[in-house]
């Protein structure tokens, strides 16, 4: 089945008040998460490096219990075993993690399995992927440890060189949407774009329209 979401929301638990005793999200987090996917994001990606493997399966499973009745796709970064045994939607694979294929022998044929990648000559890895996650494009704190912005230039190349879908990431809001559309590139991700904002189901909205109105002008 190919990757369509147009919108994945990466999350960031830092972002918000630590748990409480036995709660598995903060009140706030799990507040700001129920907003975006009632709102229409298309997929999660559960992105919590620092987390052993056991509290990270407890966030996956309660995320999807929230996210697949309404459809929406939950992926998680970099565990492929977590991603298994909770019965995520896929794995997201940094830059340096598993190999695509021996991520895919451990979820299963029917799962995605995306990868992270910094530049067009990294698809080649990327063979039995079913996308990639470029960027960053434009300047956010959440990347800066990755290097300067990529920007739209480098994501166009991208795009021309990809076999697969696109996905694009790094100080996205809105009011770039147009751009990235133009670079060749049909999917976006946030983090602060959606969960830095006061309103975070109404910012999904706004991502939505964008996305819509762009895809109007290409068609």
């Amino acid at each position: 089945m190919p990757f369509e979401p147009p919108l994945m929301l990466v999350t960031d638990r830092k972002r918000f008040p630590a748990p409480g005793a036995g709660e598995v999200f903060a009140e706030a987090e799990w507040r700001a998460l129920e907003e975006v996917v009632r709102a229409g994001v298309g997929a999660i990606q559960l992105r919590e490096k620092d987390l052993d493997g056991g509290p990270l399966y407890e966030r996956a499973r309660a995320l999807i219990g929230l996210c697949r009745p309404l459809g929406v796709a939950v992926l998680v970064n970099g565990r492929a075993d977590v991603a298994k045994a909770s019965d995520a939607d896929g794995v997201h694979l940094p830059a340096s993690g598993l190999e695509t294929g021996d991520a895919r022998a451990i979820v299963g044929r029917e799962k995605w399995v995306g990868r992270s990648i910094h530049s067009a000559g990294e698809l080649d890895r990327c063979r039995e992927a079913d996308y990639v996650l470029f960027g960053p494009i434009y300047d956010t704190p959440a990347k800066r440890i990755y290097g300067r912005p990529q920007g739209p230039e480098r994501l166009r190349e991208v795009a021309v060189a990809a076999t697969l879908p696109v996905v694009a990431v790094g100080g996205i809001v809105p009011e770039c949407i147009a751009e990235i559309l133009d670079s060749g590139v049909g999917a976006v991700a946030a983090i602060g774009g959606l969960l830095g904002a006061a309103r975070p189901g109404a910012e999904v909205a706004r991502f939505r329209a964008a996305l819509d109105r762009g895809r109007r002008g290409f068609s």
